[in-house]
C-alpha cells in the first residue's frame, strides 16, 4: 500500500539496512533519480536503494559538482523514501560544509529517511570520482567529519567515502579508511579504484563493511556483484546507470517524433496505461477518495 494510504508506522529503514549487512547480505542499491524510478526497482525486486548525487544534478539539469542545496537534496529524499518503502543511501556529497555543518545534515537526512548518509573528502567544488583534477581535505579535516555525522546519527549508518587513491595512492587510502573506522564509520567507499586486485588489497587491508561502486565509463573495471562480493565488498552501487539508460531512451523518442512526426512504433516499448496505474496504486487512491464522498454524502443527507 502507499505510504500516504497505509495505516501502518513507517519502518525504520536504517534497522533494516544494518540487519541486512549483519546478515551477510550482498546490498545490491541501483541509483534510482526519481520517485518513480525507485518504485519501479522495488516492483522488479530490490532492497535497497541508492540517491546519487551525480544523478540528482543531471536530473536539475546541472553538473556533479556540488550545487544544489541540503534543502533540495532533503525534500527530495523524502519523497524517494515514501513512495519507494525501502532503504536508501544517500549521497551527500562533502556534507554541505564542515564539521558542524554535517551535524545538521546528518539530521536532516535522518528525519528525511535515509537509511545510510555517505560523506566524501574531496575539497568543493567537487568532481565525479572517476574524473582527474580532484583534490581532498586533509585526512584530520575528513576524520572530524566523519566523527560529527557518527554523533549526529540515531540509528542512521555513516559511509566514508575517499577519492584519495587517485591522489596520493593506496596507502594513504587504506589510512584512511582505518581512521574513518574508528572515527565511527559503519562503511567505507574507496572510490576509483582500477582493478580487481585493487579492491581486493584495500578489502584486505580496511575490513569491516565495505562499498563498491560499478559505474558506467569510470575508472573501474566492470564487475559483476557476486564478483565484487567474492574481493570483500558487502554493497555494490550503481549510481547513474538508470539515469543514463533512460536519458538515452527519451532521446531516441524525441528524434523519431521529430523525424516521423509520430510514435506508434514505441508503443511496444512504453509502459501501458494499465501498468503505470498498477505501479503507483491508482486505484487504491480513487477507493479512498470514493469512501470520502459517501461520507460527505451521508452526512449531508443526515443534516437535512
Amino acid at each position: 500500500m502507499t505510504w500516504m494510504l497505509e495505516r501502518e508506522p513507517a519502518q525504520n529503514h536504517a534497522v533494516k539496512l544494518r540487519e541486512m549487512l549483519d546478515a551477510g547480505e550482498t546490498v545490491v542499491a541501483p541509483g534510482v533519480f526519481n520517485p518513480l524510478t525507485a518504485m519501479i526497482a522495488r516492483k522488479v525486486g530490490f532492497d535497497a536503494l541508492y540517491f546519487s548525487g551525480a544523478a540528482f544534478s543531471a536530473s536539475l539539469g546541472i553538473p556533479d559538482i556540488g550545487l544544489f542545496t541540503l534543502a533540495e537534496l532533503t525534500d527530495s529524499v523524502r519523497w524517494m523514501t515514501r513512495a519507494s518503502g525501502l532503504p536508501f543511501i544517500v549521497d551527500a556529497d562533502t556534507g554541505f560544509g564542515e564539521a558542524i555543518n554535517v551535524i545538521r545534515t546528518i539530521r536532516e537526512l535522518e528525519l528525511a529517511g535515509a537509511a545510510a548518509v555517505q560523506i566524501e573528502d574531496q575539497v568543493l567544488p567537487k568532481r565525479c570520482g572517476h574524473l582527474d583534477g580532484k583534490t581532498v581535505v586533509s585526512t584530520d579535516a575528513f576524520v572530524e567529519k566523519i566523527a560529527a555525522a557518527a554523533q549526529a546519527r540515531e540509528n542512521m549508518l555513516i559511509i566514508a567515502r575517499t577519492d584519495v587513491r587517485a591522489i596520493e595512492g593506496m596507502e594513504a587510502a587504506i589510512e584512511r579508511g582505518r581512521l574513518c573506522k574508528e572515527a565511527g564509520a559503519d562503511i567505507i567507499f574507496p572510490e576509483a579504484m582500477q582493478s580487481p586486485d585493487e579492491f581486493r588489497m584495500y578489502a584486505d587491508a580496511v575490513g569491516g563493511n565495505l562499498l563498491a561502486n560499478m559505474t558506467e565509463f569510470g575508472k573501474s573495471p566492470y564487475l559483476t556483484t557476486g564478483e565484487f562480493k567474492a574481493l570483500g565488498y558487502n554493497i555494490v552501487i550503481f549510481p547513474v546507470s538508470t539515469l543514463r539508460a533512460a536519458a538515452k531512451t527519451t532521446e531516441a523518442l524525441l528524434t523519431d517524433l521529430k523525424r516521423h512526426g509520430t510514435l506508434v512504433d514505441w508503443l511496444p516499448q512504453m509502459q501501458t496505461r494499465a501498468e503505470l496505474y498498477d505501479l503507483i496504486e491508482y486505484d487504491a487512491y480513487a477507493a479512498v477518495d470514493s469512501t470520502i464522498a459517501l461520507i460527505g454524502d451521508r452526512a449531508y443527507m443526515s443534516g437535512q
